[in-house]
C-alpha cells in the first residue's frame, strides 16, 4: 500500500496523470467528493484508463482545482461545475480560451447546503455544504486553512458558531433530521480547536497558578468552553479543562487542589445557571493566614444572562473573556519584545 502510493507521488511530481487518490490528497477532499462531481457534474476524467480506472490529467486537474475554489467562494456545486468545465474543456457556446468567466451570484441559502445560513461569510457556506455532505476531510480540511488564515476567534465567532447555529435550527424544524451533520461538524470543530497550538503561533504556557474551566452541574455543551481553552492556550495562559457537567463536590475539590487564579463556569441555558454555586467560589479560600487567596470567578454562556450577581464577572464573547483572563496575570504574559525592553533597562 505505501509503494502505491510512493509511486502516485512519484507521478504527481513527474506531471503524469494521478489516481484519484493522489488527487483527493492534493485537495484536501475525500475520493468519494471526487467520484461525486464526476457523477453528478460530469466533472471525471477526459480519458480513463482501460476504460475502467480514472486518471487524471493536468487538465482535468485544473478543472477540479477551479472547482474548489469556486465552491469555496459559495458558488452552488452545479453552478461551480458548470464554470469549472467551460473553462477547463472549452465546450462550443462557453467563453473563449483565456476569457474570463464572470463570477456568479450566490443565491439566498443554496449555497449553504440548504441551511438557513442568512447574511454570513462565504467560508460558512462552503463550511455547510461540506458538513451536510458528510465530507469530513473536507471539513477538517476547511477548518484548519480558516484558523491558519484568520485566526481563532475570527474562525469561531464569524464562521463557526454561525454554521453550528444553521445546523441547530435546521435539526430543530426536521425533527431527527440533520443530527448527523450536527455531531459531525461538532467533532471537527472540537478536534480543530485542540490542535490550535498546532496550526497558529502560539506563547508557552506561564509559571503561575492556572484558570479552571468547568460547564456548570447538568450543562453537557463544551464547544465554546473548548473554544476558550484554545485562545487562551494560545496566549500562553496556564488552563485546567475538566469539560461537562461537573459535579457540585468535584468542582470543589479541584478548586482547592488546584488554586487557580480564576474559575470559569459555562452554561448554555438559563435552567443550569447556578448563582448559590458560582457565590460560594468566590467565597473559597486558600493558603497560609495573612496571604489567603480567592479565585476570580467568571460566568459565561447564554444561561448567565440578566444575571448581574455582586462579585462575579460577567463575559460577553470569546475575546472578551480572553482578554479578562489574561489579564489577571498583568506583566507575566507582557509581548516578548516588551519583556526583553524591560530587562535590558
Amino acid at each position: 500500500m505505501a509503494d502505491k502510493q510512493q509511486q502516485e507521488e512519484r507521478d504527481e511530481g513527474e506531471g503524469a496523470a494521478v489516481t484519484t487518490g493522489a488527487l483527493a490528497r492534493r485537495l484536501g477532499v475525500s475520493p468519494t467528493t471526487l467520484r461525486s462531481w464526476d457523477r453528478r457534474y460530469g466533472l471525471g476524467p477526459a480519458v480513463r484508463a482501460d476504460g475502467r480506472h480514472r486518471r487524471w490529467s493536468r487538465p482535468d486537474v485544473a478543472m477540479v482545482e477551479d472547482m474548489c475554489r469556486l465552491t469555496a467562494t459559495g458558488v452552488p456545486p452545479a453552478e461551480a461545475a458548470r464554470i469549472a468545465k467551460q473553462r477547463g474543456r472549452g465546450p462550443a457556446g462557453g467563453p473563449a480560451a483565456g476569457e474570463p468567466t464572470p463570477p456568479v451570484p450566490v443565491r439566498g441559502d443554496r449555497a449553504g447546503g440548504g441551511l438557513p445560513l442568512g447574511d454570513v461569510r462565504q467560508e460558512s457556506r462552503g463550511l455547510a455544504r461540506a458538513a451536510v455532505r458528510l465530507d469530513a476531510p473536507e471539513v477538517q480540511n476547511r477548518l484548519n486553512a480558516l484558523v491558519r488564515e484568520h485566526g481563532l476567534t475570527v474562525t469561531w465567532d464569524e464562521v463557526m458558531v454561525p454554521t453550528l447555529r444553521a445546523v441547530g435550527r435546521k435539526w430543530a424544524s426536521s425533527g431527527d433530521r440533520y443530527v448527523e451533520v450536527e455531531h459531525l461538524l461538532s467533532w471537527h470543530i472540537s478536534t480543530t480547536l485542540r490542535s490550535v497550538p498546532l496550526l497558529v503561533p502560539a506563547r508557552p504556557a506561564v509559571d503561575a497558578a492556572p484558570v479552571l474551566l468547568a460547564c456548570v452541574p447538568d450543562e453537557q455543551h463544551t464547544l465554546p468552553l473548548e473554544a476558550l481553552h484554545a485562545a487562551l492556550v494560545e496566549r500562553g495562559v496556564p488552563t485546567r479543562m475538566l469539560g461537562a457537567a461537573v459535579p457540585v463536590e468535584a468542582l470543589l475539590a479541584a478548586v482547592r487542589r488546584v488554586g487557580p487564579v480564576a474559575v470559569v463556569l459555562w452554561s448554555q441555558a438559563r435552567s443550569t445557571a447556578s448563582v448559590p454555586l458560582a457565590q460560594h467560589l468566590t467565597a473559597m479560600e486558600w493558603g497560609v493566614k495573612g496571604a489567603r487567596r480567592s479565585p476570580a470567578v467568571l460566568t459565561a454562556g447564554p444561561g448567565w444572562a440578566g444575571r448581574a450577581v455582586p462579585g462575579l464577572v460577567r463575559c460577553h464573547g470569546l475575546e472578551d473573556a480572553a482578554s479578562t483572563l489574561g489579564g489577571l496575570y498583568g506583566d507575566l504574559l507582557a509581548p516578548p519584545s516588551a519583556a526583553a525592553h524591560t530587562a535590558d533597562h
